[in-house]
């Protein structure tokens, strides 16, 4: 049975986690799927948006404690490789040039909600719970904080590693994990709404602004205007902006 599901609707791929009777945890085989998931997205000309879903009540309970137990007493170097599985997958999201919207449902935790801070957008059930809950197992969230502080902040990010507390939908949206938090009754529509509303715009745009939007992470803010510059030139050039353009300024 495989741990992941790989989908197309319209232009919209999905990418979904198969594996709720463990509550999608992740083990080494999940994240070897989910970075050839990706590929796939990336690869197919078809595909303009990824929505990273997943199945069961639990978007996903973190990493799968039963596998790290078989692999307790493994060498450093096997205990490496399994990290780096999953190092993989948060990059391979971040380097997508197509947006990616998560949306998540029931709990998203430890490496589970890392999954959704590496996403674009993210679109929360207002039932789900966010947390990065690896002190209680007396690890530690290293691969997920890099884009913990980035996004929340030096002193909310300390808040909730150390802590290892769970939060619900609305402070999750409130200290910028979630995009958005949608109603229980209209939830599934809502999401469909959000994407198909991404399929429409145009891919080449979304590319280079999702692109620049992570590479201004590195720049000092004057070579942020620069790589700005750069970029405008670059969308200037895009049939897609040449044909909007032309279609506004058309006489009537």
């Amino acid at each position: 049975m495989s741990v992941i599901r790989v989908e197309r609707r319209g232009s919209v791929g999905r990418v979904v986690l198969a594996r709720p009777e463990r509550k999608n945890a992740i083990d080494r085989e999940m994240a070897e799927a989910l970075f050839e998931a990706f590929g796939r997205c990336e690869s197919d000309p078809q595909v303009r948006i990824v929505h990273l879903t997943s199945d069961g009540d639990d978007f996903c309970a973190g990493l799968d404690v039963a596998a790290l137990a078989r692999m307790l007493d493994d060498p450093p170097e096997t205990q490496r490789a399994d990290a780096e599985a999953f190092g993989r997958v948060l990059l391979a999201i971040r380097a997508l040039m197509k947006p990616v919207v998560c949306s998540v449902r029931g709990r998203a935790l430890s490496s589970g909600a890392g999954l959704a801070l590496a996403s674009d957008i993210v679109l929360a059930h207002e039932d789900a719970e966010f947390g990065f809950t690896e002190v209680r197992l007396g690890f530690v969230p290293a691969l997920v904080m890099p884009m913990l502080r980035r996004t929340v902040g030096e002193k909310r990010a300390a808040d909730l590693v150390l802590t290892g507390r769970v939060i619900a939908a609305e402070e999750a949206e409130h200290v910028g994990l979630v995009s958005r938090v949608m109603p229980a009754a209209s939830y599934d529509a809502d999401v469909d709404s959000v994407l198909e509303g991404l399929a429409r715009l145009s891919p080449t745009s979304l590319a280079l602004t999702k692109w620049l939007h992570y590479k201004l992470d590195s720049l000092s803010f004057e070579d942020g205007i620069a790589a700005g510059v750069v970029t405008n030139v670059e969308a200037r050039a895009t049939e897609d902006f040449r044909d909007a353009i032309r279609r506004l300024t058309a006489p009537e």
